[in-house]
């Protein structure tokens, strides 16, 4: 995983990555279940700017000996500017999959965003809000975490170590959960997609589709890697 992406293209990286999750299972799941696109959208204050947890406004101080002008007014007072938290909207999709002749939700795929791991805020409020949900109908949970920034999702035990983790929630199996877990530089899992509990799961190549979205996209001629990367992404 190209923690540049992280840094400086998340929110295109992440609907390249569902779209291409979805085109990868789409063929091993019909004809009993079909998988598809969902949103979800949000306002949340943005106090890290566009590019995720790091600020893009830089701070300026202007030290006035001598009278200085500011919008027309002259003073002598230090100027400082200053960044504050802003409304911004917030979609991020996820994949659904339903059996095809009833319908019936068996299984969603979530890719975690920088948002939904960020303390306190509404990002992640309303996913942890819909993850209780899904749990709670025992509903089988796919959760996949390629962000190595904020704070992770709740389980009631540590997690194993790693940089980045897939959780495998069985419906049938709460409270117990499967996790995989791996490192930066590794390559990324295959990893099992539970469907209804009679039927054996669809294994989906995480590193397979991240390929194919790195090449496809062309992240190679759209990252800049002369930026330094900051912290946690800079290991």
């Amino acid at each position: 995983m190209d923690p540049y992406i992280e840094a400086q293209a998340w929110r295109d990286f992440h609907t390249n990555f569902i779209v291409d999750i979805r085109g990868a299972i789409m063929p091993l799941l019909i004809p009993k279940y079909i998988a598809r696109i969902e949103e979800r959208a949000y306002n949340d204050e943005e106090f890290e700017g566009a590019r995720g947890y790091y600020p893009d406004v830089a701070v300026e101080t202007v030290e006035a000996d001598a009278p200085y002008e500011s919008g027309g007014v002259a003073t002598t007072a230090k100027i400082v500017l200053r960044s504050v938290p802003t409304l911004v909207g917030h979609r991020e999709r996820f994949i659904e999959i339903y059996t095809r002749v009833d319908r019936q939700l068996v299984t969603v795929i979530e890719l975690l965003s920088p948002t939904n791991k960020r303390p306190n805020s509404v990002g992640r409020r309303e996913y942890l809000d819909k993850r209780r949900q899904l749990l709670h109908a025992r509903v089988n949970l796919v959760e996949i975490d390629l962000s190595l920034q904020g704070e992770r999702m709740p389980t009631n035990e540590p997690l194993p170590e790693g940089d980045y983790y897939a959780l495998i929630a069985r419906g049938y199996r709460l409270p117990v959960v499967e996790v995989y877990a791996w490192k930066v530089g590794q390559p990324l899992p295959t990893i099992p997609i539970p469907l209804l509990r009679e039927d054996p799961d669809v294994l989906l190549n995480l590193q397979e589709v991240y390929e194919q979205v790195y090449a496809r996209v062309r992240y190679d001629l759209q990252l800049d890697f002369n930026q330094p990367l900051p912290e946690p992404l800079a290991r």
